[in-house]
Parts: C-alpha cells; structure tokens; sequence
C-alpha cells in the first residue's frame, strides 16, 4: 500500500531525529530526496487528472482556462487567438480546451505562448500545431529540446519583447532578465488591462524550491510589476485571479528569506544551523509554508553560496568539499 505523504514525511522527521548526523551527509539527503520523488511519482500515477475543468472570460477579449488548480489563458482578436501555455501532461485538459475553443469561436488558434518550458505549463501544447505557430523567449528552445518535452517548439523568439497582432487586440510579450526560470516571460494585453503572470504571481504561497531561480532577478521582475501600468488584473498559474498586490507579498518574503539566509551565512552560521535556526514565523500564514520551508532554506543557501565570496576566498577544492558533504562549508572568513 501507498504510504500517505503526510504520514512518510511524519516518519522521515523521526527518523532525521534519530540519525541526525547522517543529515550532514549529501549522500544521506539524496537518498531522501529520491525516496521523496518516488512517492510524487506515485501520487501522479494515482491522482485523478482533469478536476473542475473551466473556461472563465475575465475581460472583454481574455479567457482564462484550466483545471487540478492549474491555469493557462487565450485571448481572442477580430483574426486570431492566441493560447498562453499547455497544462500537466496527464490532465487531457489540452485537447478539452482545444475542442472548447472551437465550439465557442470563430476565430482560428494562431499563436501559442509558452511562458517558460516546465513540462507542467506547456505539455500537450502541440496538439494545437495544426493551425498555430508557437511563441517564446529565446531561452526557451534549448531547454524544450534538451529535455524532451512534450511541447510545441517556438519557432518564433524574442530576446526583451515583442507585439503581437490578433487583429485589433494587441498583446506584448515580456522579458526582464532570468527569474522564475532563464526564460519565464509575461503577457501584457494593455486594453484589457491584464497582465498573464504564470509562475511570476505567487502572492502568499511558497515556491517548492528555488533550483532554477534566479533570487535576485526575480525580486527585480516582482518589484517591476507591482506598478506596472494598465494592470488591474493578474493571472497566475496556480490559485485565482488576483492584482498586483500579488507581486508585492512574494516579493516580501522572499527577500526576507534571502536577507536573513544571507545574515547567517556572513555569520559563519553553516547550513546546518540555519536549517535549525530560520523559522520564518512572521509567513506562516503563507501556502505551503509548513512542506516547503526548510527546501526554501536550503535551496536559498546554495543559490547564496554561488552567487557570493566570502573576502578570505574559497578554494576550488573547498568548493568541491562542500558540494560533497556540507559539513565542509565555509561560508564566511575563518
């Protein structure tokens, strides 16, 4: 029988309690961490796909569509629509939007938008390569090859933006530098006043992790949205449509986080310890906060760890000794 995830992690603190010095151990840690992605596996293999499936109209040309608290969007001109995004790849929530949009409108799938290429966002994108051409930063290409993803590949790219005409809509597809990924874009429709902000509008939940964020490009990207003009509404990937107020509590912890990780680290604090100290309290209100906290810690300490140099420099083979076991970090001047 599947153990419940609640009651594996439930097991794992006891058995962390028991084996403590282990946990110094990388080793130890992948161990867990391989554990941790077989019961995800499980649970995707087990989990029922295509939940509350919906198609909601939130201004007078953008549709917002989705379902398993997942959400892409289209948008609809006088030519054309534009489909923003693929879904989870099991949901068969593609090819049911895909049939809806037909039955509702006259208007050809010209473009699809990929926000950035995570295989949860743009699966099953493809299925709508009979009639449209897909769209997306010029990072995006190597990533959808690389990995294989079941995706549509763009075969039109942009480095800091571009316009598209559905003819009498505009939209403007936005870059401002590496953040949730190195080619998470937003799409901008300015007479509508909405602002498609898949992964970038957290508001008050926590990220799983930080391993291909870039922190302080994605403070940057949350602080230049929090007033961006002609934005009255967002949508986010996950959760309902929201506003601007969004950027501004992602954007208030997560630079908590990076300032007080940092803190302990200029300290000589090692990582150990700030996994035990850092409680994060003041959020605790916030989505996720109680299974992705201490993954924010410790992915925020590595991210840390690369980004700065203590003035008494770090070796290469310390380096190499702290990626294979973190009891051997510096991470300050002795």
């Amino acid at each position: 029988m599947k153990m419940a995830r609640k009651e594996f992690l439930r097991a794992s603190a006891i058995a962390a309690g028991a084996a403590q010095a282990h946990w110094k151990s990388l080793g130890f840690l992948a161990i867990v961490i391989a554990i941790l992605g077989s019961i995800e596996i499980a649970d995707a293999q087990d989990r029922q796909w295509g939940v509350s499936r919906s198609i909601e109209q939130v201004s007078e040309h953008v549709f917002r569509w989705g379902s398993d608290n997942q959400y892409g969007a289209y948008i609809v001109g006088d030519t054309a629509i534009a489909v923003v995004d693929g879904h989870y790849c099991p949901s068969g929530t593609v090819s049911w939007v895909k049939d809806e949009i037909s039955k509702r409108h006259d208007v050809p799938v010209r473009y699809v938008i990929l926000s950035h290429d995570h295989p949860d966002h743009i699966c099953n994108s493809q299925l709508f390569s009979d009639t449209a051409i897909g769209v997306g930063h010029k990072n995006i290409v190597p990533h959808i090859l690389r990995e294989n993803r079941p995706s549509i590949v763009p075969a039109i790219t942009f480095e800091e933006s571009m316009e598209l005409d559905l003819g009498g809509v505009k939209l403007d597809l936005l870059f401002h530098g590496p953040s949730h990924s190195d080619n998470l874009i937003q799409v901008h429709i300015p007479e509508d006043k909405v602002l498609i902000a898949i992964d970038l509008a957290k508001g008050k939940r926590l990220f799983p992790d930080y391993r291909d964020m870039d922190i302080n490009g994605m403070l940057h990207v949350l602080g230049t949205y929090e007033s961006w003009p002609d934005v009255k509404i967002v949508l986010p990937g996950h959760g309902p449509v929201t506003n601007r107020e969004n950027f501004t509590y992602q954007r208030k912890y997560l630079r908590a986080l990076r300032d007080t990780v940092l803190e302990h680290m200029i300290a000589g604090h090692s990582l150990t310890q700030i996994r035990d100290t850092v409680t994060m309290d003041e959020f605790a209100d916030y989505g996720g906060f109680d299974g992705y906290l201490d993954a924010n810690i410790v992915t925020m300490w590595d991210y840390l760890y690369r980004y700065r140099e203590p003035t008494n420099r770090i070796t290469a083979q310390e380096a190499v000794d702290c990626i294979l076991d973190t009891s051997q970090c510096r991470t300050s001047d002795p």
